[in-house]
């Protein structure tokens, strides 16, 4: 639907008209996986795909919302009482963003919602952390809370770890709430400190979803967070930001394999991404391929995230741009999707071999996304 038809759907259904619209993007991680939640450094971009979020303000304390992705399901809550999870899986991120605004003693008021998003679900490009974002930058504006970029992304996360219990790191989050438009953002997860890097025009960023269903993503991602909170405390520290190889070397005897494992990861894999924000400033493709590659190489071996699934697309992809192009898994593993960074008139190639290949090695069918960084929450008044 239109803006147009979503502003007339919304009259229709709550019988009264949005005051204003409020998105936020979904996002694609170039370099630096799991490595927020150990407080290193990531290399995320925005993109153009959004969750919308049309509101108005209600005189009362209920929260109504509906979505137009499940037409037959309503969400309602009261925002000044006691919030719990409900029966609707994606009902229960806007009570969780409501629950963490609560906790922290911010007063709320009852809203009419009507939510629309062209986020891919399932597919690792951050559906969850957009909804997070617009919900909390929604409320934001219609409560006067004052909230900073930084702010309304750490409730997003904050929402995501106490509420979901999906213990994720602020990239998803903070990227989604401050992304801007042909820029990547290198972010410091220890202090939210960002610098804006510049994607070069000449380079496209492919996004291929491998479909593969996705099972016990949670458990998985919280047991690897388990691993290397225990292999920092093994090296007597509290975060692997300040682990370093010789250290992790001294410190294998104590540790299990999986915990050397997930740190040797983590601390390889800040340093790459440092590399890869200098590569992509020189557009240099040819380091920027061998970084994502030993990235990749690291996930499937270190962190044990990849599938077949996604490591074949991954050599489908190399196989297709040779010297030409960097590629490698990206998001929370297990499935989802991987990144291509390559020159434009390279895209075409991708998806040939895509198309090619993939369905007759897997029996799933890929979406292929040709993407440009977009930009991060904004929030606009509608007319009257």
């Amino acid at each position: 639907m239109n803006n147009d038809a979503l502003q007339a759907f919304f009259q229709q259904q709550f019988s009264s008209t949005p005051q204003g619209v409020v998105s936020a993007p979904g996002r694609v991680n170039l370099i630096g996986e799991f490595t927020d939640y150990n407080q290193g450094f990531v290399l995320p971009c925005a993109l153009t795909f959004r969750t919308q979020v049309f509101y108005r303000l209600r005189d009362d304390n209920t929260v109504n919302v509906l979505s137009t992705m499940y037409p037959n399901e309503q969400e309602s809550f009261v925002v000044n009482q006691s919030i719990s999870a409900g029966a609707s899986q994606w009902g229960n991120y806007i009570r969780a963003v409501a629950f963490v605004l609560n906790r922290a003693g911010h007063q709320l008021q009852g809203v009419d919602l009507l939510i629309e998003s062209n986020v891919p679900q399932g597919s690792g490009l951050s559906s969850s952390a957009a909804l997070e974002v617009a919900i909390a930058g929604m409320f934001n504006h219609v409560c006067g809370l004052n909230l900073t970029a930084e702010q309304i992304a750490l409730f997003g996360q904050e929402a995501e770890n106490d509420f979901m219990d999906c213990q994720c790191g602020i990239m998803d989050q903070l990227i989604s709430a401050k992304g801007q438009q042909n820029q990547a953002l290198l972010i410091d997860c220890q202090n939210l400190h960002t610098k804006s890097v510049t994607i070069p025009t000449d380079l496209s960023i492919v996004i291929v979803n491998s479909n593969y269903p996705r099972k016990l993503v949670d458990s998985e991602y919280n047991q690897r967070r388990i691993d290397c909170e225990q292999a920092a405390k093994k090296m007597g520290l509290t975060t692997l930001r300040d682990a370093n190889l010789d250290l992790l070397i001294q410190t294998k005897p104590q540790m299990s394999a999986n915990e050397f494992a997930r740190a040797h990861h983590v601390i390889t894999e800040n340093t790459r991404v440092i590399a890869a924000t200098e590569a992509l400033v020189n557009n240099d493709i040819e380091q920027l391929r061998i970084l994502m590659t030993a990235s990749h190489q690291s996930l499937k071996h270190d962190f044990e995230v990849t599938v077949p699934a996604t490591d074949g697309l991954v050599q489908i992809c190399q196989q297709a741009l040779g010297d030409r192009g960097a590629v490698r898994m990206t998001g929370g593993g297990f499935g989802g999707a991987i990144v291509c960074l390559c020159r434009n008139e390279d895209v075409a190639a991708i998806q040939h071999a895509v198309e090619q290949h993939y369905f007759a090695q897997f029996k799933l069918q890929a979406d292929i996304y040709v993407c440009t960084a977009g930009k991060g929450l904004t929030v606009k008044t509608l007319s009257q």
